[in-house]
């Protein structure tokens, strides 16, 4: 019995060997197999990324309002998923027209061939997907607490098929910013400056929360309900950004992988040391939520230049945005008067143009503090500033239309109980006790927060 069991062993390993040589793999296969196993994991990081976005949007926020918060986060994804893959590639890296959009392929009705992938379509697909659903969820926290839910559905749908693909074409596609140079290597302009700006547009015209202000200007805090979420929320991005940015790379058998991940979390630690100082020098005390925004601003400042500048440059530009974060948050709440409860608009719109001017500084190659001149710096402003106007312009309208037409806010009434109640007739804490301030159901001219 043994020998018959050793015999067939034997027979089945002559059997697979003879069958491997007539197929063995090449180096260029295995190169494609692993480009794609890596590139879909960096893909599933960055998809682990909508968790954070609404764990620190929920923690941030009240507890009346985290069910409406949770399921914003899961509908942008899952509805941006469908109309990206409906219209949104097709924008984005279709068939150039005139520097300006993309024309082909809609509904992937087309190879892409003219895009020279190293990798299956699909995969590349799939990463791109996940790309235009965080410029989306962006917006969800700038304007929440106060939005309606079908109007939060129309912008997201929206954005993921139309305002961020043209951008996309632009500076990922073949556009015309690609082809004056510009270094947006993973997204500080087009997906995190896209979705900063809409959110700064859509804050404005919804106008702060009730409470935020008293009759003479002054602001009040209104506190998020877990600062727990919160920093789980930023822990959760940190880690998914080693999949943004490193990812982008579209090979795992490039070792720029390897410098790409230390800039990353240079410049996130270095972000986070630097708000947490300079809010500790200021007032006496560290502040918790800013320094979690300070990491933030940090990752989203390096997304631009990640692949492109030193690990010295990654920490000067983390350190950068460690105090412009702080500043930024300041002015938009006290100077202009919006109100943005998780600082969407200053970490991602401000940080992410400032990291996207700081390649133009810091790139080891063409930078012009490397020796460089200044044209790649021109074109870095060039393109921040064209992405701000077409973004503003673009959400204008959109929210514009909202408001006319569906309605953008939810009513006083609705805020004050709470959209968990209003929108959706459910609690994210049903076993917790509210308590509602009548004086800012009845008075207008006497306000405390609920």
């Amino acid at each position: 019995m043994l020998k018959k069991t050793v015999s067939m062993f034997v027979a089945l390993q002559l059997i697979a060997a003879v069958a491997f040589a007539a197929d063995e793999p090449t180096v260029k296969s295995n190169a494609v197999a692993i480009d794609t196993v890596w590139v879909l994991i960096a893909t599933f990081l960055v998809f682990f990324m909508q968790a954070g976005f609404a764990m620190v949007e929920t923690g941030f926020t009240r507890a009346k309002n985290a069910s409406n918060i949770i399921l914003k986060n899961l509908m942008d994804f899952a509805v941006g998923s469908l109309i990206f893959f409906l219209v949104g590639f097709a924008l984005m890296f279709g068939t150039d027209v005139g520097g300006l959009i993309g024309s082909s392929g809609f509904a992937m009705n087309d190879t892409f061939k003219h895009l020279d992938l190293s990798i299956p379509l699909w995969a590349f697909v799939m990463f791109q997907t996940v790309f235009a659903a965080t410029a989306a969820t962006i917006v969800s926290g700038a304007m929440a607490e106060r939005t309606r839910f079908i109007a939060y559905m129309v912008y997201s749908i929206v954005i993921s098929a139309f305002i961020y693909p043209v951008v996309g074409h632009w500076i990922w596609g073949g556009g015309w910013l690609a082809k004056m140079g510009m270094i947006d290597f993973a997204g500080s302009t087009v997906v995190h400056s896209v979705g900063g700006w809409a959110a700064l547009i859509g804050a404005y015209l919804i106008g702060p929360r009730t409470g935020k202000y008293s009759p003479d200007g002054k602001v009040k805090a209104i506190p998020g309900h877990s600062i727990t979420l919160g920093a789980l929320g930023v822990f959760i991005l940190w880690f998914g950004w080693f999949g943004f940015n490193p990812g982008s790379t579209l090979s795992g058998t490039t070792p720029d992988i390897a410098l790409i991940a230390m800039t990353t979390n240079l410049a996130a630690a270095a972000g986070a040391v630097m708000t947490m100082i300079y809010t500790w020098v200021r007032h006496s005390k560290p502040d918790v939520s800013l320094t979690l925004n300070g990491a933030l601003a940090g990752l989203v400042a390096i997304t631009a230049g990640c692949a492109a500048v030193s690990p010295v440059g990654a920490i000067i530009i983390g350190l950068g945005a460690g105090i412009l974060v702080v500043l930024s948050c300041e002015f938009f709440e006290k100077v202009l008067k919006i109100d943005d409860p998780v600082g969407a608009i200053s970490v991602h719109g401000i940080c992410g143009a400032y990291g996207t001017a700081m390649v133009g500084l810091f790139a080891v190659d063409g930078g012009l503090l490397y020796g460089g001149s200044s044209k790649l710096l021109e074109t870095q402003l060039t393109g921040i500033a064209a992405v701000f106007a077409w973004t503003a312009v673009t959400a204008f309208i959109l929210f514009s239309l909202i408001k006319a037409t569906i309605g953008l806010r939810v009513s006083k009434e609705e805020e004050i109980i709470g959209l968990d109640i209003g929108e959706h007739g459910t609690e994210a804490y049903a076993d917790f006790t509210v308590k509602l301030d009548t004086k800012l159901l009845l008075n207008d001219k006497e306000v405390t927060n609920p």
